[in-house]
């Protein structure tokens, strides 16, 4: 039996399982360039209003150097951060499938059957590299639809496929290190944010004639931006991004070799001799305490690089009525900086929900791992286990947002000098984000307690939602279309006038549909595979 033996069959089995989610984000990391052609086009018609609107160097730090100023090198460059999505998305199929697998059992029971060393990971990486060369097609004749060159449309599907096959290897090698999924998925999205902070302090050194140019060339993420779509077309840095992705796999096959099933090359950390967890909420906490930090220093930062550019950016606003226009669309109404804070914690809120839904699904996989049998056996009810975790379901999004407005208000006041105003006008931007991230949650429960396996659905709550949300900064959506986003309905802060109605009504619906899925987790069987 060879090493890959069954990578066949288990490339079908992980096509089965996600035969939702996979399909969705593709269509919504394709959609969201193609939906930015035209409305660009109207916004900034001429190279002098583009390179007006790109040369500030806030939008610098966020997206990177504009590198021409043709419309397909404009939308190209205002697309900065998708990439870094289809990274992210990518490093977490690949270990779902690889260590979230092992650490469950099922890899093992697999193992048992003629399926060969390699080939989980294999059967990950192939499904992921397949998914990511699809989005590249589709992005290419989407692109090229829109009356863009071929060429530069292939590009930029080069560009974005090479960015999620490099973080896909990345997440392969970070699968091997750890027995722990959560520490794999530390490592993988550190590496993930510690690229695109390189890639922002070189492109806003570079502008400013600073040292630290050289910073953008030791991160991948830079490295396929300057592939340069609709430009230079540097296909020769694609091939580096993908050269690289392909020593990346040599590793994590290498290292895979070197532990044992279960176990992580580095060492698990000892426990006490003597247990110490007396409740339920104390087991959630063990689990979930690592995400959580994660997720609050990622949206801490977040915040403070938004609030960092938010002077730069209320400069260029002021003289440009089509930038005051676009931002106008993601929500504000009083000031331009207000609207520029607006847009952004809409955002920050958007990724916050991402958050919410992933810390409640945990719920579904300590019952389809079986450790939900043995806290069950005990006096523990199931609503005071479900609650236990839904605490940090509910909670946890809430201190991530307050950490953002934190942050930015620190960040943004001690640049105009007003830390006393700022700080607690961008709290109450952030934190008013909480009642459309607790319906996401909501939703997420009524899934889990009544349609336990159709519980990754969960995940379209908040992947129409950013595609709405990303849409509208560029399209004028009709209102009904708008509506479906629970965050198209929160009072538009900072500057905007604050209304309970809406959010009583998200916070009631949000209760109702939280209500059903404990209701329904308590009359279905348990556990349910």
């Amino acid at each position: 039996m060879t090493t890959l033996t069954g990578t066949g069959g288990l490339v079908r089995l992980i096509l089965r399982r996600d035969r939702i989610i996979l399909p969705l984000w593709i269509v919504l990391l394709c959609a969201i360039p193609i939906s930015y052609v035209k409305p660009y086009a109207d916004l900034f018609p001429t190279a002098e209003s583009r390179l007006k609107y790109a040369g500030n160097a806030g939008f610098i730090t966020l997206y990177g150097e504009l590198s021409g100023t043709s419309l397909g090198e404009f939308v190209t460059w205002r697309l900065g951060f998708v990439p870094v999505m289809v990274g992210l998305i990518s490093l977490l199929t690949v270990i779902r499938h690889t260590r979230v697998e092992e650490e469950t059992g099922r890899s093992e029971l697999l193992g048992s059957s003629v399926v060969g060393r390699h080939a989980g990971l294999a059967a990950a990486l192939l499904t992921t590299f397949g998914a990511n060369l699809l989005l590249a097609v589709l992005l290419a004749l989407g692109m090229n639809s829109q009356n863009l060159p071929m060429s530069g449309s292939v590009a930029i599907g080069l560009e974005f496929a090479s960015t999620g096959c490099l973080f896909a290897a990345i997440g392969a090698v970070a699968a091997q290190l750890t027995a722990s999924a959560g520490t794999a998925r530390g490592i993988a999205i550190s590496v993930l944010g510690a690229a695109y902070v390189l890639r922002a302090a070189g492109d806003t050194s570079d502008h400013t004639d600073g040292p630290l140019a050289w910073l953008s060339w030791l991160s991948p993420i830079a490295w396929a931006q300057r592939i340069q779509p609709y430009g230079d077309n540097r296909w020769w840095l694609g091939v580096l991004v993908l050269a690289a992705t392909a020593v990346l796999v040599a590793v994590a096959i290498y290292l895979s070799v070197r532990r044992d099933v279960g176990a992580g090359l580095l060492p698990a950390r000892l426990g006490p001799a003597e247990g110490n967890i007396s409740s339920p909420l104390g087991l959630a906490w063990r689990l979930h305490r690592g995400l959580l930090v994660s997720w609050i220093a990622g949206l801490a930062v977040l915040g403070l690089l938004f609030g960092g550019v938010a002077k730069g950016v209320g400069d260029l606003m002021h003289d440009d009525p089509a930038i005051q226009e676009m931002f106008a669309r993601l929500g504000g109404s009083a000031g331009l900086i207000d609207s520029f804070f607006a847009g952004v914690m809409t955002i920050i809120g958007l990724i916050a929900s991402a958050y919410a839904v992933q810390a409640t699904l945990r719920l579904r996989a300590e019952e389809t791992s079986g450790r939900a049998e043995p806290v069950l056996a005990t006096a523990t009810s199931r609503l005071r286990w479900a609650a236990s975790h839904l605490a940090f379901g509910l909670l946890g999004p809430a201190l991530a947002l307050l950490a953002s407005g934190v942050t930015a208000g620190l960040a943004y006041g001690i640049a105009v000098g007003d830390v006393g105003g700022q700080v607690p006008r961008l709290i109450g931007a952030a934190v008013v984000q909480l009642p459309a991230v607790w319906l996401l949650a909501a939703i997420t429960i009524a899934i889990f307690g009544l349609f336990p396996r159709l519980s990754p659905i969960a995940w379209a709550g908040p992947a129409i939602c950013i595609l709405i949300g990303f849409t509208s900064a560029g399209v004028q959506l009709d209102e009904w279309v708008k509506d479906i986003s629970p965050f198209s309905h929160l009072p538009q802060l900072p500057g905007g006038s604050t209304e309970a109605g809406p959010l009583i009504t998200l916070v009631a619906i949000a209760v109702v549909l939280g209500l059903v899925g404990l209701v329904g987790l308590r009359r279905r069987d348990l556990p349910v595979g």
